[in-house]
């Protein structure tokens, strides 16, 4: 009996920690997806007349800020949730440990870790964008790509990458967050962001390519981007998600060779 209430009781705290950090993740999620719903009138706004005039007027420290500020919260919003599997996976591991008295590491802080490696990959986009918008190879600062050539190229290049060993291997710690846990796990608050900003920089090399392709369907086509992010969380996520990550990339690189010729 006492062991039944034991297990009971963890099986209780499992519980309440998974539905904690669902509503976090969940709620950082929706108000990333509300900033970027309500997004192009603001930017239209406080832009003024840059992002109407690319090649011609330049960008000025308040574009900068604002096309940072965007793509952070862009990232945010498209890879925490597909990254979910693995941070309730990290929860629950958390519980174990701290219930059998072993040194865990807190989720929140493997979480700041794992975004701070796309808050960095926003840096390398805000410039990819300034440079592209600057010489007229997007319709505005966050449209889509004026160049086939361009759109072509970048399409190609994300469909051959779905069959490289590096988006296998990517792919391959994403999909196993146990697996990752077990080889990777690191004790202490120090420890959590270190596994953090592993399983960031395994997620970005698997999907840095899918994120430049905003450049060619529009930085801000709302459509495109919750497209690109179903189709990441299925890569992770579904039964056969590899196989399904190399068809689509045979897909990309049909699509791109259309656009050049």
């Amino acid at each position: 009996m006492l062991n039944q209430n034991s297990s009971d009781s963890s099986q209780i705290r499992y519980n309440r920690d998974r539905i904690i950090v669902v509503i976090g993740l969940g709620v950082i999620t929706v108000v990333a997806w509300l900033y970027l719903i309500n997004l192009p009138d603001d930017m239209e706004n406080t832009m003024g007349m840059s992002a109407a005039m690319p090649g011609v007027m330049p960008w000025h420290r308040a574009d900068w800020i604002s096309m940072f500020v965007m793509w952070g919260i862009m990232m945010i919003g498209m890879m925490l949730p597909t990254a979910s599997p693995m941070i309730l996976m990290f929860s629950t591991v958390n519980r174990q440990k701290k219930e059998r008295d072993q040194s865990y590491a807190e989720t929140g802080i493997f979480v700041s870790g794992y975004a701070l490696i796309w808050i960095l990959f926003s840096v390398g986009a805000t410039v990819l964008n300034w440079l592209l918008h600057t010489n007229s190879l997007l319709s505005g600062m966050m449209g889509e790509s004026t160049s086939n050539i361009l759109g072509g190229v970048l399409l190609i290049s994300a469909g051959i990458f779905q069959w490289t060993p590096i988006k296998k291997a990517c792919l391959n710690k994403c999909r196993t967050p146990m697996g990752f846990l077990m080889t990777n796990w690191k004790d202490g608050r120090a420890g959590a962001l270190r596994m953090g900003l592993e399983h960031g920089l395994f997620c970005l090399g698997c999907c840095w390519l899918i994120m430049a392709l905003l450049f060619v369907l529009g930085v801000m086509n709302l459509i495109w981007i919750a497209a690109l992010t179903v189709f990441v969380l299925i890569e992770k996520i579904a039964p056969k998600g590899d196989w399904i990550s190399r068809i689509a990339g045979i897909g990309f690189v049909i699509w791109g060779a259309f656009l050049l010729i």
